[in-house]
């Protein structure tokens, strides 16, 4: 694949994922319940990995060009993160003082996995602004494996921002109970706002 749209769609893709939301709010969350953040950040790639599977197999396109199923998936991607969003912000889950917060590393990795599975920002992404980068004419690759290099790129850039975020918040705000807790409920609600908004915006263009 030639490099320009490879470096076009960096440049873009590094915007997107810059920007806090859903992803951020549980890197955030899982940095301040001990060591979890790789099992975390694994989980959401792992969802966006799905993404680029069926992208790749031109599922993305039967995505796109069905209006209902689009819906029902972006209903469900919202539902789950209002549910998660409520759930963080009745119980934080920060430790004290010294004190880390175990959780299994299976369960905090398949929540990662359904929050970036599910997640409407990503499913947007795969849908409408990847097919952008992908070249048609002459290309040197097919278009299923330009779209699985574009994944990938994008996977890779995911790894390394919520890596650095989930690191960041532990070292930063792991001795530091009140402001931990205070950032974990402002996650939980930026999650519960975001999927409500979802809600919300597809309920109205549905009615």
């Amino acid at each position: 694949m030639d490099s320009a749209p490879l470096i076009s769609f960096l440049a873009v893709d590094l915007l997107l994922v810059c920007v806090p939301g859903a992803d951020w709010a549980y890197a955030i969350s899982a940095g301040l319940r001990g060591r979890s953040v790789g099992a975390a950040v694994s989980g959401l790639v792992s969802g966006y990995a799905l993404h680029t599977a069926l992208a790749a197999a031109g599922l993305a396109v039967l995505v796109a060009g069905s209006p209902a199923l689009l819906t029902a998936l972006t209903v469900a991607g919202a539902a789950y993160l209002v549910w998660l969003g409520w759930g963080v912000l009745r119980r934080p889950g920060v430790p004290e003082a010294g004190e880390a917060v175990e959780e299994s590393r299976r369960r905090v990795f398949l929540r990662g996995a359904a929050i970036s599975g599910l997640n409407p920002k990503g499913l947007l992404l795969y849908l409408s602004v990847l097919p952008q980068f992908l070249v048609t004419h002459d290309a040197r690759l097919p278009v299923p494996a330009q779209t699985a290099a574009l994944g990938l790129l994008h996977m890779a850039c995911c790894a390394a921002v919520y890596l650095t975020v989930g690191v960041m918040a532990r070292s930063l705000l792991g001795t530091r109970p009140s402001a931990a807790r205070a950032v974990t409920r402002t996650s939980g609600a930026a999650m519960l706002g975001i999927g409500a908004f979802l809600l919300v915006q597809r309920l109205a263009l549905g009615g």
